[in-house]
């Protein structure tokens, strides 16, 4: 009996640890996406609450959007996690900055009763948490100047798994809708840091936390940025002043700015080529030489304005003109008397090459191993070195105690 009871109790211990709460923020992909970054959550699955039908899919929940006559289901998500690691409380502060509790039927342009808001609890102690957590955070949205918060919070009541297609979708599609909803207020504070445009271009990088795309987005390209137009991140910011060319949906954002007013925007996770791609086409006009060099693979001809410029500047570095990289060293320059600049070497890491045999000729190309542009082509010399033959209208130059390192 003592042996019987004693692992009754283990076993008690064991998995009173793990906790279960339904949570509907909208579409239940970014609102997955969110809670699997958490430490502690040992599961996620998105699904259907609490609708008055049986057997919803996800058609039928979208017929039943806007229908007032049945209480439709809500794209929720089923949140199972080890309360020793993460709190209740925890969980639910994170499910209230996550998303506008205020807006009723509708989350941003996703409009219908199947994205409205919901805590849909297991236990009484997390209604409790819930009401007391929605009494605090009413009083923050309030001194914010939002209305009303219009989540239900009721015991879950149903709960459909949604289709495999709909689990884990943005691991799936890294460049996936992905919705930003939040308020930007939190608990700890009702400020809510904003920006305001610098003038010129600019680049900013809207993110979210828990955003696993936010953090390869600034693991491989903000926190190697060294472009001469500035890059800011904000994190659930309010932009003001600016003129945006509709709402922020999801994260990462990516927006050009120039005087303040949006010029183009990227949604989703940007690898290193794609960034500088768009980049390119935001720094430089389309119809320009450095831009048919950069992407086209074009060439300037010989003794050109910018190889001028270039050719008698002393100690320092060449720069992509895109990625701000550091490409060749004025150590490594000669006169080829091509009319193209002319170096015996990169810089080590700086660039990638490739075969080309464009126009009937068999080449080596040139290209910058950061934002993937054409740089020019790597030629072999009669004395056995090597002579990079490169494009001045795709560098810039910056003098040795100019350069900044990364």
């Amino acid at each position: 009996m003592k042996i019987f009871i004693l692992t009754t109790l283990i076993f008690t211990t064991i998995y009173a640890k793990k906790q279960t709460i339904y949570l509907a923020a909208g579409c239940f992909w970014g609102v997955e996406k969110h809670f699997e970054g958490l430490n502690g959550v040992i599961d996620v699955e998105s699904g259907y609450a609490n609708g008055e039908y049986k057997n919803p899919n996800y058609d039928k929940v979208l017929a039943h959007r806007l229908n007032k006559s049945v209480k439709n289901f809500t794209e929720s998500v089923k949140v199972v996690y080890d309360d020793n690691k993460i709190s209740t409380n925890r969980i639910l502060r994170e499910f209230w900055e996550l998303h506008d509790p205020t807006q009723g039927n509708r989350q941003g342009n996703d409009i219908g009763n199947n994205y409205r808001s919901g805590i849909f609890y297991t236990t009484k102690r997390q209604k409790e948490l819930a009401i007391k957590s929605k009494e605090v955070y009413q009083q923050l949205l309030t001194k914010a100047g939002y209305g009303k918060i219009k989540t239900e919070i009721e015991p879950i009541k149903s709960f459909y798994k949604a289709e495999n297609y709909h689990q884990d979708y943005l691991k799936k599609h890294p460049k996936g809708y992905c919705p930003n909803h939040a308020t930007g207020v939190k608990f700890k504070s009702i400020q809510i840091k904003t920006i305001k445009p610098l003038g010129g271009k600019e680049i900013i990088v809207i993110d979210a936390p828990n955003c696993p795309f936010c953090k390869a987005f600034k693991k491989d390209i903000v926190n190697q940025y060294r472009g001469t137009i500035p890059l800011r991140v904000s994190n659930f910011s309010k932009l003001k002043g600016f003129k945006l060319n509709g709402k922020i949906e999801g994260t990462p954002t990516i927006l050009f700015i120039k005087d303040g007013k949006e010029i183009s925007r990227y949604v989703g996770y940007l690898n290193p080529k794609e960034f500088y791609k768009a980049l390119g086409k935001f720094k430089l006009a389309k119809n320009s030489l450095s831009y048919k060099i950069a992407f086209n693979k074009g060439t300037e001809s010989r003794f050109c304005k910018k190889y001028d410029k270039f050719k008698h500047v002393k100690n320092g570095v060449f720069i992509d003109l895109i990625s701000g990289e550091p490409i060749f060293d004025t150590k490594d320059r000669f006169n080829s008397k091509s009319g193209w600049l002319s170096f015996y070497k990169a810089l080590p890491g700086s660039v990638e090459f490739k075969e080309d045999n464009s126009y009937g000729m068999h080449r080596v190309e040139v290209i910058a191993k950061k934002s993937g542009i054409h740089l020019g082509h790597i030629f072999d010399r009669s004395d056995g070195k090597k002579r990079f033959c490169i494009n001045a209208n795709v560098l810039e130059f910056v003098p040795r105690d100019k350069i900044v390192d990364r």
